[in-house]
């Protein structure tokens, strides 16, 4: 099994119960977190760019890209694919950066398997009326599209229960402190610690 001094912090959320304002957030909090940026055959919203929200590729080079075992994890969510690099994410990890994914269930079932010791999350809204008023308030989706999403969400929220901590957005700043608060708690797991800073340790731990 593979050992690095990074962690990897995983979040998964049903769409709209602010997952990415929530990522945004701790983000600006904590400079030693390190977003993956996902490679997507999505096209981009209005002011998305490439490189920043996401790596836009056509399907032609996702599927290349999947083929050739280049992705940690990849799904395909609403008809468009999703992926992970995975030489990116061991190559922060080896550095002793921690990484931060926004994932899916089905993507964080695949990282599990490869890294056992990541840390992950799922975001809750506080209902699922909650969950439609803030998919209508985006206004980036069409009917048709939240309707989707809303009936997908029942699916995301029957996994919530395979991960290791879940958050109730229902009050943002109390939301982004719960966050804020596993994953600097995960940072002091024995494992870690000790990957860390063996100099140091070594010397104390008898």
């Amino acid at each position: 099994m593979e050992e690095f001094a990074g962690s990897i912090f995983l979040i998964a959320a049903p769409s709209g119960a602010g997952k990415s304002s929530l990522v945004k957030e701790l983000l600006m909090r904590d400079a030693r977190l390190h977003l993956s940026i996902s490679h997507t055959t999505r096209p981009p919203r209005p002011g998305e760019q490439d490189g920043r929200e996401y790596h836009f590729v056509s399907r032609e080079q996702f599927n290349a890209m999947r083929d050739a075992g280049e992705f940690l994890e990849s799904a395909e969510v609403y008809g468009n694919g999703y992926g992970t690099s995975a030489h990116w994410i061991r190559s922060q990890l080896a550095q002793g950066n921690d990484v931060l994914l926004e994932i899916d269930w089905q993507g964080a079932q695949q990282v599990r398997k490869l890294f056992p010791a990541c840390i992950d999350i799922f975001i809750l809204p506080p209902s699922l009326g909650s969950l439609e008023q803030r998919l209508i308030g985006r206004g980036t989706d069409t009917k048709e599209v939240i309707s989707r999403r809303l009936a997908s969400a029942h699916e995301d929220l029957s996994h919530a229960g395979e991960f290791e901590y879940v958050i109730i957005n229902d009050q943002f700043s109390d939301a982004v402190d719960d966050l804020a608060a596993v994953v600097r708690s995960g940072r002091c797991r024995r494992q870690q610690q000790f990957l860390r800073r063996p100099q140091i340790l070594s010397t104390l731990y008898l």
